[in-house]
């Protein structure tokens, strides 16, 4: 790296750890400001589903330029918005047709759980405000959807400032060590909910919020089908509301428009963004039932809002995000390449006994690293392997998405989660440079290859 890229910076950085300047990016690829080239494994953090530097986005917005980047919601509508909300709506489930424009995930988020509570308020049911989450999951970061999210590490330090919510635990069934088929444990942990639900007191609880496929916190944790149906069923039984947070699998990640596709969920309210506008611009949405909303503005209005909610150059650039998903069928090559790419990701269990599960759906992938393939111990914390396989990858160019498994605290898995333009020839790429990282990972901790670990 050059000085430049070593240069004192006013920006506040996460850590210390700098990282080099990018350049460009085009594709599946992104150049640093020295000309190296890096694979972009992980789609950023999950988000550039279409890839970088997509031209009809770019036309897109640079037309948008020309007329207006800015026009307050009080004051004016905007055509992007308009177009794009009907979009929204043409793709989610029946009666999910009121659509309400944030910036980003966590936002989408927080405002989800505060429309579910003022339509609480609004039908007569005061008593209801309790939200129930999973552990480990991950929502968000304002104190609203931390205050959801399931991962010590995170909101430990803002604790004071938090009204806790219940949690039940996600559903790793891949985990468990009992003579219980697949779909019996995905009841098992659906009834989890119900137990928790009955102690609580179903007359404090508003909703229950989950990803319907694992993001970071669980690395693409898919559970059993009974565990999605059995699910939405409890939530009917007690009247309470289902969440959907679809921010990371949403917008064709998993092979379909919306993860809930693929269990037949009928949710009441769906988090978006991420992939919504595969950061050509700060985007993401609320997707709420009518049933909800008209009930919300009967009674006032709804008491929230951003600033650049319904922005229209960010609009803009989602109109062109969801045409370019149609026109090149990304859904369906996410699901088609997807399916590859997971085949080579599970052949190298036979080369790496230190990889105990490959999971996912469509380009939502993961791989999880253990100690020992019966117990499904994790590797030892210390070791930090989330961190090390990661640089390795990234030193040959190849961006991974690395957490903790174990309630963000131990265990490590990675994402692999290119955009979903990804070709064929574009997985060997890939596997190439994965697996001479993972050589490089176990020769630095002496861990074994092609046998299992004793």
């Amino acid at each position: 790296m050059t000085s430049r890229q070593h240069a004192p910076s006013n920006l506040f950085y996460q850590t210390r750890q700098r990282r080099p300047t990018v350049g460009e990016a085009r594709g599946i690829y992104i150049w640093d400001a020295d000309g190296k080239r890096y694979i972009d494994g992980s789609s950023g953090a999950m988000v550039s589903n279409i890839g970088h530097g997509n031209e009809h986005v770019l036309a897109a917005m640079r037309s948008q330029m020309d007329k207006t980047t800015f026009a307050y919601r009080l004051h004016f509508e905007n055509e992007p918005a308009e177009k794009l909300a009907q979009m929204t709506a043409a793709r989610m489930p029946d009666g999910l047709n009121k659509v309400f424009f944030v910036s980003g995930g966590s936002e989408a988020v927080e405002s989800a759980i505060k429309l579910a509570r003022q339509y609480a308020l609004a039908v007569g049911e005061e008593s209801r405000w309790k939200i129930i989450s999973r552990y480990p999951s991950y929502h968000g970061s304002t104190l609203g959807a931390l205050a959801l999210t399931g991962m010590e590490n995170m909101s430990a330090p803002f604790a004071p400032m938090l009204r806790e919510m219940p949690k039940v635990p996600a559903p790793t069934c891949y985990l468990d060590h009992d003579d219980l088929s697949m779909e019996d444990r995905g009841l098992r942990y659906a009834e989890m909910l119900r137990a928790e639900i009955l102690a609580q007191g179903p007359e404090t609880v508003l909703a229950f919020i989950m990803e319907p496929v694992g993001g970071a916190s669980t690395g693409a944790l898919v559970a059993p089908d009974s565990y999605y149906k059995r699910v939405q069923e409890i939530c009917r039984e007690f009247n309470i509301l289902l969440i959907l947070d679809e921010v990371m699998t949403g917008a064709g990640r998993t092979g379909r428009f919306l993860a809930a596709e693929h269990f037949g969920l009928q949710p009441d309210i769906i988090a978006l963004s991420k992939g919504f506008a595969a950061g050509y611009a700060p985007l993401g949405a609320m997707v709420a039932h009518e049933r909800l909303v008209e009930p919300v503005l009967a009674k006032g209005g709804f008491i929230h809002g951003y600033t650049y909610a319904g922005n229209p150059l960010a609009c803009a650039a989602g109109v062109a995000v969801l045409e370019e998903v149609d026109r090149l069928s990304l859904c369906q090559n996410a699901e088609d390449i997807g399916d590859r790419l997971k085949a080579e990701l599970t052949g190298l269990k036979a080369r790496y006994p230190f990889i105990g599960d490959v999971r996912g759906k469509g380009l939502l992938l993961a791989f999880e690293l253990v100690s020992d393939l019966d117990t499904m111990a994790p590797l030892p914390k210390a070791m930090d392997a989330h961190i090390h396989l990661v640089e390795e990858a990234y030193s040959r160019g190849l961006i991974l998405y690395s957490r903790r498994t174990r309630g963000g605290v131990e265990g490590d898995h990675f994402l692999v989660c290119p955009p979903l333009i990804l070709t064929e020839p574009q997985i060997g790429e890939i596997m190439e440079i994965l697996t001479d990282s993972l050589d490089a990972f176990a020769d630095k901790f002496d861990l074994p290859r092609g046998n299992r670990m004793s």
